[in-house]
């Protein structure tokens, strides 16, 4: 475990203090940077209130619903523990609330993470959650997620397993009344679509409650190949008709739709190359770009609920825009004009609520982590008003970040976050050249931006430097961009994040000798794929990866079973492949250290697969380390899980790299 950190240095210390690279000390334990990971989620919007969801790790990792009222005051928990408000729909989630004012104070509808049924409580009236839906389990059985109000039902989606297969499953709209009637009754919840399309989003209700929207996908598109709008009229008896679909296709994705104030139906798709904003008829499905420009509007909708624009109710329309990170601005749709929020922000997640003339998202910058902000139209101030964790940790620490681009094969573009080793009380030798991590993002139809990470400055802060790269197929810059790694997944990331390492280490930035590779889920089969695939890097870090392209296919959940056909190609080109790139077939070209870390309840990249990568390792005397989670899935959120991750990557780096350090435990690289 680590020493408590020494307290922070003198001015007159800074200039003078001389140590090798990674061997610094830092106040930044494993231990603070778990209690702060994650961000929130989810905000809305209850009455004059402001609401979202946040991790809490040191509480097993659950996530809690927080409240903030108006007028200020502190935020307010508004369930205990255990209380865990999130979803698990298509395994990642997607929005687990929605809350209304009534006569007694907020309703609120919420999915509960433990066994997935949806709960119905009044914070301000007291008593306890009472249950809305059939009692499942948290591996199968019914889940719910992206909920809206209507009368005295919610309408959401509803995710139905029919078998013990996890693609034996069905998706459709539902209304569950809050009577409670359904909690003991299935029959009572009423299903307001068929099951013709595998994947949806919940609706989205026009002002005057006549019409709704939605998006619907089928395998073996991904949302960001192409989703469908569907748009139905409401009945008087509230079931849907008249569906049909009015924009988007097999090769178009839209990523949201919302409705105006006015009754104008609004969406966000990239039918030009790029996620733009869209007026859409509702009848006709004509679709007019409110602000043709070549940035993203939108993302890849890896969760229901997600939300890229918000409609005001005098007219303007919130949204978040650019190229590979997002700000907020206020868009005019009747001249197109946009102006941007004055703010130190560079970063903002696809959560957006309004109220009246006020803004509310979730946005970080280099110099502070994911809070939550608002902005007022009326006057233009923004501000943050809750979230503010970060704010323990001496910003003299933060790393800074330099957003820049590389040459790879083929002279293409490849974008990346530079982070330096950063102490405001040590510097390295002159002669001396740090070792780097690159940093391969998950998704991997993913990006990441140039924010503050302690998990990076865990790193930076002790003399190691990283680089994040948004490797070829990463969003954030538009179609042609991701459309890079269409069946070149284990080539174009792997050739993408060593060209930039080469590029490191060529202009004396890096020490080439001490270059190491990391990465999640989707980044830890580059990580991997790297080390089969290259000599370039001295060690490696492997999270929850996938390494088995055909195991992945038919062991995954059921959103990602046909992703492999867009990543590496069609089923029947699958053992080729697999032979080619997979890690796990590869096993035998792996030459450098490295730790794997697997939760054991992962159904997106299941244990089996580490398992499999293992047994193809024997005979071959590789260093490494094997450490398995029980209790964690697809990503990790428990603070013990964070802390031991993160003090086995250190040690490995400690041993490659040759660091004297004695403020982290030894962690023994075997060779069996």
């Amino acid at each position: 475990m680590e020493t408590p950190a020494a307290p922070p240095a003198t001015a007159e210390h800074i200039a003078n203090t001389t140590e090798p690279y990674g061997c610094w000390p830092s106040p930044i334990e494993a231990s603070l940077t778990a209690s702060l990971d994650g961000r929130p989620e989810y905000v809305g919007t209850v009455g004059d209130e402001v609401w979202w969801t946040e991790p809490r790790p040191s509480e097993g990792g659950r996530r809690a619903l927080v409240r903030l009222r108006s007028g200020g005051g502190p935020e307010e928990t508004v369930l205990p523990a255990p209380w865990n408000v999130r979803s698990r729909v298509v395994e990642y989630g997607g929005r687990p609330w929605t809350a209304a004012r009534g006569e007694r104070g907020p309703l609120l509808v919420f999915a509960h993470f433990a066994d997935q049924r949806l709960y119905l409580y009044e914070p301000d009236a007291g008593g306890e959650p009472r249950p809305l839906t059939p009692l499942g389990t948290v591996g199968r059985g019914l889940r719910w997620a992206d909920p809206v109000l209507r009368g005295g039902e919610v309408w959401c989606v509803m995710e139905e397993f029919t078998g013990p297969s996890p693609t034996g499953v069905r998706r459709v709209l539902a209304a569950v009344p809050l009577d409670g009637s359904a909690a003991e009754d299935r029959s009572r919840v009423r299903e307001l679509t068929d099951d013709r399309h595998r994947f949806c989003t919940g609706p989205r209700l026009s002002p005057d409650g006549r019409r709704a929207s939605w998006l619907a996908w089928d395998h073996p598109r991904m949302p960001w190949d192409g989703t469908e709008l569907k748009v139905a009229e409401v009945a008087a008896e509230g079931s849907l008709t008249g569906v049909r679909t009015v924009l988007g296709g097999p090769e178009e994705s839209v990523a949201q739709t919302e409705w105006a104030a006015d009754g104008s139906l609004l969406a966000v798709s990239d039918r030009c190359g790029w996620w733009n904003p869209y007026r859409v008829d509702p009848d006709s499905g004509g679709a007019v770009n409110l602000c043709p420009r070549e940035e993203e509007f939108g993302g890849p909708l890896w969760k229901t609920g997600l939300a890229w624009l918000a409609p005001l109710a005098s007219g303007p329309v919130a949204v978040l825009h650019g190229l590979g990170s997002s700000v907020l601005g206020i868009l005019d749709p009747e001249t197109g004009d946009l102006v941007d929020v004055a703010g130190p922000w560079t970063a903002w997640q696809p959560t957006l609520a309004v109220h009246g003339s006020r803004v509310y998202g979730v946005a970080a910058s280099p110099r502070s982590g994911y809070e939550v902000v608002e902005l007022d139209t009326s006057t233009g101030r923004a501000r943050a008003v809750g979230a503010h964790a970060v704010d323990r940790v001496d910003p003299a620490y933060y790393p800074e970040p330099q957003s820049r681009t590389f040459l790879g094969p083929d002279d293409r573009e490849i974008h990346a976050h530079v982070y330096p080793p950063h102490h405001p009380a040590r510097r390295a030798p002159a002669d001396e050249l740090p070792p780097y991590v690159v940093w391969a993002h998950g998704g991997p139809t993913d990006h990441v931006p140039p924010v503050l990470d302690l998990h990076i400055a865990y790193f930076t802060s002790r003399g190691i430097g990283v680089v994040e790269v948004n490797y070829g197929g990463s969003t954030g810059y538009g179609r042609a961009y991701r459309e890079r790694l269409r069946e070149q997944w284990g080539v174009v990331d792997v050739e993408d994040c060593a060209a930039v390492a080469r590029a490191l280490a060529a202009e004396g930035t890096a020490d080439p000798a001490r270059l190491a590779i990391r990465g999640g889920s989707a980044g830890g089969w580059t990580a991997a794929a790297s080390l089969a695939g290259t000599d370039l890097y001295a060690c490696g870090t492997v999270i929850y990866p996938v390494l088995d392209l055909q195991g992945f296919a038919e062991e995954t959940h059921d959103l990602e079973s046909r992703y492999i056909d867009g990543l590496a190609g069609p089923p029947d080109t699958l053992a080729v492949r697999n032979r080619e790139r997979s890690p796990a077939a590869r096993a035998d070209r792996i030459k450098a250290p490295f730790v794997l870390l697997q939760g054991l309840d992962d159904a997106v990249c299941p244990p089996a697969q580490a398992e499999r990568f293992l047994r193809a390792l024997r005979g071959h005397a590789v260093p490494h380390a094997y450490i398995p989670f029980p209790g964690e899935g697809h990503g990790f959120r428990r603070a013990d899980t964070m802390i031991r991750a993160l003090e086995a990557e250190l040690s490995l780096y400690v041993q490659v790299f040759g660091l004297r350090r004695d403020d982290v435990e030894r962690l023994e690289l075997g060779s069996g």
